[in-house]
């Protein structure tokens, strides 16, 4: 496993926040939903719950106590001490331009509650949203309008009400001040939003467009303060060293740039007494600790500067933890179980730039990327091969299409290649592990690039019809690890000895964070998020429409036939066809070959100073460190004494 790449996007997506990118999946045991049946002056029916979820049933009744993975009485204290590589000049996440606090968004919450340092919530369930800000969500059963219904004490961190207003106000400063690729996408499916008092707003969607995931996102949005805005002049679209006003649990506290944060418990949160956040937010403070690179930071943390690590090179992880602390017992190495479906790392490749906008080419430069040899001499055979965009999911493409994946695909026409039908999904390619530069796979790889025109000339230069080199430009970060760094050198070697020309000089993380927003790049080791339902935020990562624009489409994808998929998949009324439609939207990833897939950890590898304490079991959905463990004074006071902590 190596730490993987998504720069800052100017919006915080979440497992059910805008544009619905993760949405819902399978669904598990559930209880009766909690929720009022009504029917409206012209007889639709109109339901009225403290949640939603798209298939109807809720796991948590109205009026549950807490969740049920937490310990409802965590105590309350002490500080975490964590760490981030690179710089930061501001604390307004949602700018397009800067380089913002990577957590800065914890400020903020919604009409649904979410974890505010990342992830879903509730933390055991992927099909539900649960009220926070809102009180209660009613809509009609077709879904083509939503009303929230708010709580009255609700306040923002400065102690003025929020109120529905500062909601509309909130949604159409993402509109006009947003990520393009965001505001364009709303404002096609979300034709209105109305004040009807203080404490309620409705939101109208489009016709004849899926509304499978438009409640979530709207529930998702995060609220500010209309008029913080209009004191201060502040723009959402520009950085600021102010930290936008909104009502979350913590705040900014102290900081100096580049070098740390602080966030603070709100004493004064108005949600401390809230069902969704009993045995949570346990932390008087979070502090990052901000280094330049990852050796400096590894050593911090051995001497105690930082209390928790989250590891993500296999060779640290291998043979790095051997230190006095570790040894002593002061600190704990664990490898917790993921329950989560692994993010679809590796090599993409910008379809923007030619020739990396031929899927030959794309295939050919794939081959380059030897993964056993990756495996064997830089990640210590402890990774596996990720073969699938839903790797280990029911919606995962195996072998040929059948049954009802085929008549989807039957069903899109001449959009669908003929061999898409016949053939087994995609495999990634195996290599020699005693060779980085398999020349087996060099062979394949020189057959796709002859048919494309390409040749290896007298002074062994791969040139294509016009004479030119091939040449390529891969985005390379100084702040990555230095197993990282190996993985993208060894790859750049095999190319240039196959006469490819490589580009490959480090910048620093405002200048990449600038570069990857702007694709300006022909390689990058980096992510896509997996995905486990359709929601309209399937177009955000893959689809055409928003490519160029799309800070979650690192391959800038334009594919007929994907876009196809989606959209059929966002016309599905069953779960059964949702799978179907996901398996072949996985094939079709599969095949357009944007990715050379690295490996993955199905485990949380994680190294802390034993000071803290987590629910046991966890649930199977985030490791919520941030969110649901808590502070040991006495251990802390322990450690402290024997001058284990700085």
């Amino acid at each position: 496993m190596t730490d993987t790449y998504l720069p800052r996007t100017g919006f915080t997506f979440s497992r059910r926040s805008a544009l619905g990118l993760i949405g819902a999946t399978a669904l598990g045991a559930a209880l009766p939903p909690s929720r009022v049946i009504a029917q409206s002056d012209a007889g639709e029916e109109i339901i009225v719950s403290h949640g939603y979820s798209y298939y109807g049933d809720l796991k948590y009744p109205k009026g549950f106590a807490h969740w049920d993975y937490v310990n409802p009485e965590a105590p309350r204290g002490g500080e975490i001490v964590l760490s981030s590589r690179g710089t930061f000049d501001g604390f307004n996440r949602w700018a397009w331009r800067g380089n913002a606090e990577t957590n800065s968004g914890v400020v903020a919450e919604s009409m649904f509650g979410e974890m505010p340092w990342g992830g879903g919530l509730p933390a055991d369930t992927l099909t539900d949203s649960y009220c926070l800000i809102a009180r209660e969500v009613e809509y009609p059963k077709a879904k083509t309008w939503c009303v929230f219904h708010m709580r009255d004490d609700v306040t923002f961190r400065d102690g003025s009400p929020l109120r529905a207003q500062d909601a509309a106000f909130t949604h159409n400063l993402f509109l006009e001040q947003g990520i393009r690729s965001y505001a364009r996408a709303v404002k096609e499916r979300i034709t209105g939003v109305e004040v009807i008092d203080d404490l309620t707003i409705r939101f109208t969607f489009a016709d004849e467009i899926s509304r499978r995931s438009l409640i979530d996102q709207v529930g998702g949005t995060p609220i500010f303060s209309e008029e913080w805005y209009k004191q201060t002049g502040e723009r959402l679209d520009e950085p600021s060293v102010k930290s936008p006003m909104a009502s979350g649990p913590y705040q900014v506290g102290d900081y100096e740039f580049n070098r740390y944060v602080v966030y603070e418990r709100n004493p004064d949160y108005w949600g401390w007494d809230h069902p969704a956040n009993k045995g949570r937010f346990n932390f008087d403070r979070v502090r990052f600790e901000y280094f330049a690179d990852d050796a400096a930071e590894f050593e911090a943390f051995k001497a105690g500067v930082y209390n928790f690590r989250s590891e993500g090179s296999t060779k640290r992880w291998a043979t790095g933890y051997d230190f006095p602390a570790l040894q002593r017992g002061e600190v704990v190495k664990e490898a917790i179980p993921d329950g989560t479906a692994p993010n679809n790392s590796g090599i993409i490749f910008n379809t923007l730039r030619p020739p990396l906008d031929n899927r030959n080419v794309r295939h050919a430069l794939s081959l380059a990327f030897n993964f056993e040899w990756v495996r064997e001499s830089l990640q210590f055979g402890l990774t596996t091969q990720r073969v699938s965009f839903a790797q280990g999911q029911a919606w995962q493409a195996e072998g040929v299409p059948e049954g009802a994946e085929l008549e989807l695909l039957q069903s899109l026409g001449d959009v669908i290649p003929p061999e898409m039908l016949t053939e087994a999904a995609v495999l990634p390619h195996t290599s020699n592990p005693a060779d980085p530069s398999d020349r087996r796979n060099q062979r394949a790889a020189l057959r796709l690039l002859t048919e494309e025109g390409y040749s290896v000339d007298d002074r062994g230069r791969m040139v294509g019809p016009d004479g030119k080199q091939l040449s390529l430009d891969f985005l390379v970060l100084s702040s990555w690890d230095d197993t990282r760094k190996a993985i993208v050198e060894t790859y750049a070697q095999t190319l240039q000895k196959w006469g490819i020309a490589v580009k490959s000089d480090a910048v620093d993380s405002a200048q990449g964070q600038q570069r990857f927003l702007d694709k300006d790049y022909d390689l990058i080791h980096t992510r896509y998020l997996t995905f486990s339902a359709a929601g309209t935020g399937l177009r955000q990562m893959f689809g055409s429409e928003t490519a160029e624009v799309s800070s979650y489409n690192g391959a800038a994808l334009r594919s007929p036939m994907v876009d196809a998929i989606i959209d059929a998949a966002l016309a599905t009324e069953t779960r059964e066809q949702e799978v179907a439609a996901l398996t072949a939207l996985d094939r079709a990833l599969r095949y357009e070959r944007i990715v050379a897939p690295d490996g993955y950890v199905p485990k949380y590898w994680v190294a802390y100073y034993d000071m803290f304490e987590r629910p046991d079991p966890l649930p199977p959905l985030a490791l919520g460190v941030l969110d649901f463990w808590w502070y040991n004074a006495d251990k802390h006071a322990a450690l402290k004494a024997k001058g284990a902590l700085k």
